[in-house]
This record gives C-alpha cells, sequence and structure tokens, in this order.
C-alpha cells in the first residue's frame, strides 16, 4: 500500500464484527476465457472471442478484523465462499489475493501442502463464482508469521525460497482459466527507507507490513540490476511450470512521491518478463492533474493496471473524475472488499463506515 493516506485506510480497515446479512444474488457465470494482453500490447483480450477485457476488481487482502486469508480459510470456508457471491453482486471480475511466504513454505524446501490445497480450493471456488484471481505472493504482512530462518537467509537464498514459493503456486493453479496473473511480491523495493538490514520496510500499518526489500546488500551493483535479476530469477521459476498465465509486480508510484522519479521494476532493462504494469494509486484532493502526469510514467508500452486504489486523500468524486480520466491510459482498476456488505457498513451508522459504503456503492455502479 503506498504511504499517502495510509493512517486512514489504517482506520478503516479495523472495523467491528460483522453483522452477517446476506449477499445479493449473483448471476450464473459464463464460461470463463484466458486472459491475455493484446498483440499490440495496449490492452487485455479473452482469448477465445478476443473481446477486451477491463479489470475491475477488489483486494481481498483480510477481514473487517484485521485478519489474513490464511488465518480463516480452513475453518471458516463458508465465509469465504459467502464473500466471493458478495464480490460477485459489486460487479467486480478480478479479486486479488495476497499469499504469506510463512503459511506456504514449511522450510527452505518444502512448500506447505494444506495450503496448496487450500488454495486449489479457492481457485475452483473463483471458477464457479465467475471470478478471475490476481495471485499475490511472497507475503510478509505479519512480522511475527514470517519464519525465523527465512529472516535470517541472505539474499540469494532468500530469492531461492520466493522461487520454490512461485513454482509451487503455479504448479496448483497453472491449469486455471480464473487465474488472472501471479503479483511477484506488493511493493518491493530495492533501497531506501530506516534499518537497512531488515527485511521488512518501515513501520507496520494497521497491524502489518506491506513493503519489503528484496536486498539488504548491494554490494556494487545498482537498483536496476538488482530488479533485474530478481525479476528474472522468479518469472523464469514460474515459467518452468507455467507459461500461459500472465506476470506482474505490483510497486508504489514513486513518479507520484517524488517528482521526476523513473519506474524501477517497469525500466526497459527490467520488465521484459513482466506481462503487465501494475501501480497502486491514491488520488490526492486537488490534484488531478499531478496524478495523471504521475501515471503516465508508468504507460511503458504494456497494459496496465491500477491495483490499488480508494478514496484515502481524495474524495469520492475525486477519486472517480481520476478513474474516469486515466481510462485513456489503464486497463483496469482494483480497490478493496473488507468481507463487509454496503448493508453491514451502513447499519453501522458511523462516519468511516459510511465512508467505506459509499465508495462501495460507486463502486459498484460504475462497474463495466
Amino acid at each position: 500500500m503506498v504511504r499517502i493516506g495510509l493512517s486512514l485506510l489504517a482506520l478503516l480497515i479495523t472495523c467491528p464484527e460483522s453483522i452477517g446479512q446476506s449477499p445479493q444474488a449473483s448471476p450464473v457465470p459464463v464460461a470463463q476465457e484466458w486472459i491475455r494482453p493484446s498483440e499490440n500490447g495496449t490492452h487485455f483480450v479473452r482469448t477465445t472471442t478476443g473481446k477486451p477485457f477491463v479489470v475491475w476488481g477488489v483486494n481481498y487482502d483480510h477481514d473487517h478484523a484485521g485478519r489474513l486469508l490464511e488465518d480463516y480459510w480452513g475453518e471458516e470456508w463458508a465465509t469465504v465462499v459467502e464473500d466471493f457471491g458478495e464480490i460477485k453482486a459489486l460487479g467486480a471480475n478480478v479479486v486479488r489475493i495476497h499469499l504469506q511466504v510463512g503459511r506456504f513454505m514449511e522450510t527452505a524446501t518444502k512448500p506447505n501442502a494444506a495450503s496448496l490445497d487450500r488454495l486449489r480450493k479457492l481457485v475452483a471456488l473463483a471458477e464457479d463464482t465467475g471470478l478471475y484471481l490476481d495471485v499475490t505472493g511472497l507475503g510478509c504482512y505479519h512480522k511475527d508469521d514470517v519464519p525465523k530462518w527465512y529472516d535470517e537467509l541472505e539474499e540469494q537464498s532468500r530469492w531461492d525460497v520466493q522461487a520454490r514459493f512461485w513454482k509451487a503456486v503455479a504448479e496448483t493453479c497453472k491449469s486455471s482459466p480464473a487465474i488472472f496473473c501471479y503479483d511477484l511480491m506488493n511493493e518491493p523495493v530495492v533501497s531506501g527507507g530506516k534499518n537497512p538490514q531488515d527485511w521488512l520496510v518501515g513501520e507496520p500499518l494497521g497491524g502489518k507490513y506491506f513493503v519489503q526489500r528484496i536486498t539488504t546488500t548491494a554490494n556494487g551493483r545498482d537498483s536496476r540490476e538488482i530488479a533485474r535479476d530478481w525479476v528474472a530469477r522468479l518469472t523464469t521459476a514460474i515459467r518452468e511450470v507455467d507459461d500461459r498465465h500472465m506476470i506482474t509486480v505490483g510497486v508504489i508510484p514513486w513518479a507520484k512521491v517524488f517528482k521526476g522519479a523513473k519506474p524501477l521494476f517497469y525500466a526497459p532493462d527490467v520488465c521484459g518478463p513482466l506481462d503487465f504494469v501494475s501501480v497502486h494509486f491514491y488520488p490526492k484532493a486537488g490534484e488531478l492533474e499531478a496524478d495523471l502526469t504521475a501515471l503516465r510514467v508508468y504507460d511503458v508500452g504494456k497494459p496496465l493496471v491500477i491495483e490499488e486504489i480508494f478514496p484515502l486523500a481524495a474524495s469520492h468524486e475525486e477519486t472517480l473524475d481520476f478513474i474516469n480520466q486515466s481510462k485513456t491510459l489503464a486497463d483496469g482498476w482494483i480497490s478493496f472488499y473488507w468481507g463487509r456488505t454496503i448493508e453491514e457498513y451502513e447499519a453501522d451508522g458511523d462516519l468511516k463506515a459510511a465512508l467505506v459504503a459509499g465508495w462501495l456503492k460507486h463502486f459498484r455502479d460504475q462497474a463495466p
């Protein structure tokens, strides 16, 4: 998550217990087509019909109590099924899920079979619901869940574990058209910030670490060389078992934070193995033109998805205006869903809940 406005996001996501109303009835899904970039690289298409595909999705990163998906998808599977129905009823077509290293790797070399089985079940649910999955991996959101053995690895051994993680996940997902993409990591960075020897960056927001380093030791290499080698290492591992699904990496838009900043993971000599651009963008009140200018920096000749968006530092109307104005650049937008319906938020009767309920209404109304 981009740090702009995230203190508000941390407040919004720590909501009271859900009231448990039923979701709206969802339409019967049609057979899913595989999604690919178009031949000219300007947008996404459905491979069978050739029709354009516009991403309109939600991050399903945790529930209203802040629990990660892997915290409850075992014992509370019915909740996940209900949530997917609610997401579908909102008009979404993509669900971004976040998988944790500590839940999918028992040791440096042994994947967790139970977690892979549960992922397989989630993929089947996506197929049944008519939704696509943006599978984001290598999460270390809860520091206490990060294995000590993983935290103590040096760079190349850590990358080896990350490659094994992705190879196991891709092996599990490779046959399903319901996989929209693999997102290598949420907001990786190479350098900067306090405590440069720590893999997790900054202070937790809402109890979660959203940013992590891919190295703690440059050893004379520049950032682009490190990013290039890391992307190549992980995409190669995926392609060893799955050569069909798209690969991306969700990044912080540093061009929005620092004037003149250029893409790192989407630099020409880094992004070759990546199928499209994913950037996390929270519009700021009164800065529509500056935000659009920053977004244009990531128009690098590949489809572009705004993989995180929410009215944190701007009103609902300004955020919707940014979405509409960005349609000449972007091929999709992914907001948030935290396990509660519009009606459940409205029943709370407080300002934070009203903000989320209002946004979900806009999201539903704007669905393509």
